[in-house]
């Protein structure tokens, strides 16, 4: 009776390292790296610009990377669903349905959150030092560069809670990846498939995994966070 408790073959499951277990957690943490990486590498440089230069439109520019922050995932799957498809501007590249397809959805979703974060952190910042780099003189870049590493703790929380974003989407992958199996599954996609399907094994073996791996991104940002309280106490 005990062997057919779904709890117990789930944590039999990730005991044992099941292989479709692996595999569906492999592509998950591949894709979504990867493209909160992407996302990052883009949105870190761009928000810290915004959130320093002075421009024409700039307010606008700001309340419509906040308004993405509320985007529709389903709403973005059919955009790149459309964009990949056969009929669309990118059919030739015959990317729908795979990895690739994924990533681009999740970089679009994880892209406006890595903007307005920064922004948010560096524009008080910003303001904090704006008399010092006005007496030195400093070039925009200087002045960027000196924010960044001084909201390093900030912005290493606004990393991880990209990642986060990313590892728990569901609605644009399924759409432009399809959950196909050894291909295109990720965790929280075989989730929704295999409670559909009623084999809670599988799919509460994923659950209590990405839990994990939440867990473990919250537990990292206080980390850093504490890291650098003492870093500011020692040298304050």
């Amino acid at each position: 009776m005990t062997s057919e408790n779904p709890f117990y073959l789930a944590l039999s499951m990730i005991a044992s390292a099941d292989p479709n277990l692996v595999e569906i957690t492999s592509l998950s943490l591949r894709v979504s790296g990867l493209s909160a990486a992407l996302a990052l590498l883009c949105g870190l440089p761009l928000g810290a610009l915004i959130a320093t230069k002075q421009f024409i439109g700039r307010s606008g520019v700001i309340v419509f990377f906040n308004a993405l922050l509320g985007l529709p995932p389903v709403v973005v799957g059919l955009s790149i669903y459309l964009l990949l498809s056969r009929n669309g501007l990118l059919g030739f590249a015959d990317l729908l349905y795979s990895p690739t397809a994924m990533i681009i959805a999740q970089f679009t979703l994880v892209f406006p959150i890595s903007v307005a974060l920064t922004i948010q952190l560096l524009e008080g910042l910003n303001r904090e030092y704006d008399p010092l780099f006005l007496s030195l003189r400093i070039t925009v870049r200087r002045r960027i560069l000196t924010l960044l590493t001084d909201g390093r703790a900030g912005l290493v929380t606004i990393m991880l809670a990209c990642l986060g974003r990313a590892l728990s989407e569901v609605g644009a992958i399924i759409i432009v990846g399809g959950n196909i199996n050894h291909v295109t599954r990720m965790m929280t996609t075989a989730i929704a498939l295999e409670t559909s399907r009623g084999e809670l094994a599988l799919a509460m073996s994923l659950g209590i995994i990405l839990l994990l791996i939440a867990l473990a991104i919250n537990i990292a940002s206080q980390f850093v966070k504490a890291h650098f309280d003492r870093a500011l106490g020692h040298k304050g």
